[in-house]
């Protein structure tokens, strides 16, 4: 192989022109830049309404963590009216009398009374009166089998009764 040539079989003389010309075209391209901030240097108006800036929402919230934020608020709101009704049974039974209480439970102990009744009427009617003879002889025989089988740490006893 010849010392003067490249791999490609060209000369050294036409790769290095080519090379620099390959060089000079990339060089004479201009070169895009792409900004990465902005900064608006104008100053603003000393008086009157500014115009609006888009300001988009770049945060992401699981869905999860807006279903417990919403949950909590929810039970914190259910709990503060569970408190105040409760204050106001509380302020309310504060303020009673015996004669009071005695008045307000009067219908329910007279209810009470009433069901009770009314369920030992019907328990009473619903008992039948039967009354079972038997005549002739009776043999009662009761005979135990005991078996019982132990097998290492375990053991089993069976009862028969017959």
């Amino acid at each position: 192989m010849d010392p003067l040539r490249t791999q490609s079989g060209m000369p050294e003389s036409e790769a290095a022109a080519e090379a620099r010309r390959l060089i000079d075209n990339w060089a004479s391209t201009p070169v895009r830049h792409h900004p990465t901030a902005f900064r608006d240097d104008t100053e603003p108006p000393t008086f009157g309404t500014t115009p609006p800036v888009p300001q988009p929402d770049q945060r992401i919230v699981p869905a999860w963590a807006a279903g417990i934020a919403v949950a909590s608020i929810g039970v914190g709101a259910g709990t503060t009216g569970i408190g105040c009704c409760a204050w106001l049974v509380l302020q309310g039974l504060a303020s009673v009398t015996v004669n009071g209480v005695l008045m307000a439970t009067l219908p329910f102990a007279g209810l009470a009374m009433a069901a009770t009744a009314i369920g030992g009427a019907i328990s009473k009617a619903r008992s039948a009166t039967t009354k079972n003879v038997y005549e002739g002889p009776v043999n009662q025989h009761t005979e135990i089998h005991n078996t019982s089988q132990q097998r290492g740490m375990f053991s089993r006893t069976r009862n028969d009764i017959r």
